[in-house]
This record gives structure tokens, sequence and C-alpha cells, in this order.
């Protein structure tokens, strides 16, 4: 093939969710309030595990670290998102864009690990509850945290291999509000076909492992759950429920979008506003509607915080407003 003398494109033009002109200040609202919520629902939570001494346990340590990873979720394109429905040209640098695919998939990656960690969690607690403070130890705990980030950095350095020394020439639109890695790899100037086999193939794999250990972990616990009869396991029960939901909510899109080859782009972009946005917002909406400790320690950090006048009356209205 003849060499040609092409330009090495600079930044990216973001086609976002919708080009219609009237929804941009509808979206700007829906999004910046989603996005505030989300990431003050994940950090209360974080802040109620790690200041209530009754909560300094395997499960709640995880739950804070899913908390965290959740923020990294929902900030790693949704603040570009929310500011590109105010300018009519969405652009992203070059750079920019291969930040975004390192970290959606540094932290998706990490998230799915850490859902595993949680289910082995529940089976040791459930299945070996006299062995339960034995096996996972606080250093037990910090090993599978970090396992959790290495997956997702060996992930996400895998899938930036892919694409960092891809040659893109030509076109620049990507039809997504972020630098998704799958459309990204198509506007490259060469046949990118095994390419993105290969893309897919990695996700593809993590995600599908990640969730079959999950099914057979919460298959054995459930077993176990319906072979017992008591208190305890009416407990257990509920908070099966609020880890079954969440794992659901998470690996449906990812699954969706990295397995099913045939989905179109309009559904792409659905799936990917519900796991980028949707699911850290009810991951924290989840375990503490169903969890009786949970909302216990974060009515005792409130009433602390207001007796003490730490906290403004802003972010005590908006953060702790309950319904009457």
């Amino acid at each position: 093939m003849n060499e040609t003398n092409h330009s090495r494109v600079s930044e990216f033009i973001l086609l976002g969710l919708s080009d219609a002109p009237e929804l941009q200040p509808i979206f700007f609202i829906v999004f910046s309030l989603l996005y505030v919520a989300t990431v003050m629902g994940n950090f209360i939570i974080i802040l109620t595990v790690n200041s209530d001494p009754r909560l300094h346990s395997p499960m709640y340590f995880l739950l804070a670290n899913l908390s965290f990873v959740d923020v990294g979720v929902a900030s790693f394109a949704t603040p570009k998102m929310i500011a590109d429905f105010l300018v009519e040209q969405k652009t992203i640098s070059f750079e920019a864009c291969l930040a975004q695919i390192f970290f959606v998939h540094l932290f998706t990656g990490s998230e799915m690990v850490l859902l595993v960690s949680m289910a082995y969690d529940r089976y040791v607690a459930i299945c070996k509850p006299l062995h339960y403070m034995t096996i996972m130890s606080r250093r037990v705990c910090i090993i599978l945290v970090i396992i959790s980030w290495s997956v997702g950095f060996i992930h996400t350095t895998s899938q930036l291999a892919f694409t960092v020394n891809l040659p893109f020439c030509g076109p620049n639109k990507v039809d997504s509000f972020f630098c998704d890695l799958p459309l990204v790899t198509k506007l490259a100037c060469i046949d990118t076909y095994v390419v993105s086999l290969l893309i897919v193939a990695d996700s593809g794999f993590l995600s599908m492992s990640s969730f079959l250990l999950l099914v057979v972990s919460y298959t054995v616990i459930l077993i176990t759950v319906r072979n017992r009869s008591s208190a305890s396991m009416a407990k257990a029960r509920s908070t099966l429920t609020a880890h079954i939901t969440v794992v659901t909510l998470f690996f449906g899109p990812c699954i969706f979008i990295y397995v099913w080859p045939f989905s179109s782009y309009s559904v792409d972009k659905v799936l990917a506003v519900f796991y980028t946005i949707f699911t850290p917002i009810l991951n924290p909406v989840i375990y503490t509607l169903r969890n009786k400790e949970v909302k216990s320690a974060m009515s005792k950090l409130r009433s602390r915080y207001l007796k003490s006048g730490q906290v403004s009356a802003i972010i005590r209205n908006f953060l702790f407003l309950e319904p009457k």
C-alpha cells in the first residue's frame, strides 16, 4: 500500500447522548444532580464505615472500597459529559481520550473482582461462620482489595496496549459521550478486526469469569441459607438480596456491551449511561435501604454532626433530609 502523508489525529469529537439542542439543558440539570448525589452518597458510606466501630468488619470494609470504586466509575467521564451539554462542539484531546479508556477499565475491572471478593466474604460468613474472623482477617481483606486493583490495572493496561499505537489519521467522531474503546478503535486507519476481537475477548473473559464465579458463590450460599432456618439466616437473606441486586445491575450492561456483538450504538449508549451513572448511585441506596446497621450508623453520624455543628445547614438539609 502506498504511504500517504497523514497528520495524526490530535482530538476526537464526542457525539454525546443526543444532538437535539432542546435536550441539552435538561440533560445538564438531570445528570448534574445524579452525579452530585452519586459522589455524596458513596462518600457518606465511606465516612459512615470509617467512623462507626460497629462497622469495622470485613463486609463493611469491602463495601467502603466498593463505594470508592463507584465514585471513580461515576467520575471518569460524567463531569466531561455534563460540561459538554453546555457547548456545541464536544471535543476531547487524544491524551484525555486515552485517559478515559484507562480509567474506565481500571475502575470497572477492579469493581468486578471486588464484587467477587464480597461474594467470598458472604460465603465464609454464612457457610463457615465459626471460622469467619480467622479467614477474613484484616490482612486478607487488604490483600483482596490489592488484588482487585491489580487485576483492574492489568486489564486496563492490556486494553490500552491494543489502542495506544494505532494510527488515527482520518475520522475522529466517537458516537458516545466518552471514549468507548471499541468505538475508538474503529476510527483507526487500518483494519482493526483482529484488534476488536482481542478487546472483546479481554473484557469478555474478565466479565464472564467474574460473573460465573459470582453465580457459583451465590448459588452455594443460597442453598446453604435455604437449608437453615434461623434469625441469622433471615438477616443473611436480606444481605444477599442486596449483593445479588448490585451484581446484576453492574454485570448486566457490561456483559451485554462487550460480549453480545450485535447491539446497536443507541443501545450501547443507554447501557453505558446505566453502568457509569445509575449503578454507582443505586449501590449506596440498595445497601443502606436493606441494612439496619448502616442506617443506624448513618443516623448516629448525622446526630453527631448536627449536634456539634460541623456541617453547614445546607449540607445537612441536602444529605440527611428524611421523608416525613
